[in-house]
């Protein structure tokens, strides 16, 4: 018996190959073969050009994956080969993951969206705002501290709305520059620091995107309303339940090889970076480790309505809450550099939501939604075509997110 048991452990302890993922014939779906293997050439073309070591590009339709494709070098160094079920630093798509937590606590009477940030977190309350005395000086004419209108909520969280600073830009932003955290900090640390700057704008009335700090938060709160770290959280709640094998915040040490070099372009020239050390705290704005066949299973529950495969996360409605546009016509440029061209977008919860094709410039459907990590992955969700498009990269190519979604959609039948 206890022979079985071992045999057992060490089988699920492999890791789940991504060519276990059947690849329906794209014509099945409602796509084309031929137009798809542009897709490859696309992504071969940077990689001659040197912008990138590699990619993993998948494309699934109707529920079924009609394009799984490995490109180039996961490794320059030791010339590896990209695999289909290469994992990848996932980033800011972290977010999604972190927006499904705290729906899933709504829909267990937890919270509401509308509970301030301050009732969890109580270094929260009372804010500033910081202003600028000249409006267009950003500098010369100094600033002032007005008190906050309302308070921080978890939906100006979920939707970037809430005004924090997360860089030296802004109003705000020297006293995020002069706030000193120790890498060792703490998730709960960091958060009650974070909690005690002033904000760039009042809550609600402007879009900024906050990084790192703002989706931490929400982080922060699944772990004090659920009692589980972010980690338990994720493993049990979501990642478990649908079956993901290939997605971490810490990478078990036999698995370490399967993670891509995240490299950085320096002087147009790729360079391997230093190794990460392990993460000081579980991040809900970027910490996941995980694989494109992984990241279509979470993307096809959102697609089915909140279940997969009779597991059921959240309901149809929270779904349609997370994905719909929450931000009215407010611009999706403040205080960032315009790194991705997100004309004719909103904002949902943890997801950018088209609302035009025309503006924006780039094809898709109104209604799709998804979004980005910084060293290069990248997924939406097309409700409408009932289409899903994830491209990783291991080294940021922006101009890839904008080819690889018109490629795709070119291969529409």
């Amino acid at each position: 018996m206890n022979i079985w048991r071992a045999v057992l452990v060490l089988l699920l302890s492999l890791p789940l190959s991504a060519a276990t993922v059947s690849i329906v014939k794209p014509e099945e779906v409602g796509l084309s073969s031929e137009r798809l293997r542009r897709i490859g050439l696309l992504v071969k073309a940077h990689i001659d050009a040197g912008t990138l070591p590699g990619a993993v590009t998948l494309v699934a339709r109707r529920g079924k994956v009609a394009h799984l494709e490995a490109h180039g070098l996961m490794d320059l160094e030791a010339k590896k080969a990209m695999q289909t079920g290469t994992l990848f630093r996932l980033a800011s798509m972290t977010k999604p993951l972190t927006a499904v937590s705290i729906l899933m606590l709504m829909e267990e009477n937890k919270l509401i969206l509308a509970d301030p940030v301050s009732k969890f977190i109580p270094e929260f309350k009372n804010g500033k705002v910081a202003e600028w005395n000249a409006p267009n000086d950003a500098r010369g004419a100094g600033l002032r501290l007005a008190p906050v209108q309302r308070e921080m909520t978890l939906q100006d969280l979920l939707t970037h709305t809430a005004g924090m600073a997360v860089s030296a830009e802004g109003p705000a932003g020297e006293f995020f520059a002069a706030l000193k955290i120790a890498r060792t900090a703490t998730l709960a640390e960091r958060v009650k620091a974070w909690g005690a700057l002033p904000l760039n704008f009042q809550p609600g009335t402007q879009w900024q995107y906050t990084g790192g700090p703002g989706f931490d938060t929400l982080g922060r709160v699944v772990e004090i309303v659920s009692g589980m770290t972010l980690e338990q959280f994720f493993e049990r709640r979501i990642v478990q339940p649908l079956g993901m094998r290939d997605t971490f915040f810490s990478v078990p040490a036999p698995r370490g090889a399967e993670v891509a070099v995240a490299y950085d372009r320096v002087n147009n020239l790729l360079t391997r970076p230093a190794e990460p050390g392990p993460a000081a705290y579980f991040s809900g704005g970027g910490g996941l480790i995980g694989n494109a066949t992984d990241y279509f299973t979470f993307s096809q529950m959102l697609l089915n309505g909140g279940q997969l495969n009779g597991t059921r996360l959240l309901s149809r409605k929270s779904v349609e809450l997370m994905t719909d546009n929450a931000i009215g016509d407010l611009d999706l440029r403040n205080y960032i550099s315009q790194e991705h061209d997100l004309k004719g977008y909103g904002f949902g919860l943890g997801v950018r939501v088209r609302k035009s094709d025309g503006r924006s410039g780039w094809l898709g459907s109104p209604g799709d939604y998804g979004w980005a990590g910084a060293r290069g992955t990248y997924f939406w969700v097309d409700p409408k075509e009932q289409l899903i498009g994830i491209i990783l990269m291991p080294t940021r190519v922006l101009r890839l997110r904008t080819e690889f979604p018109n490629a795709v959609y070119a291969a529409l039948e």
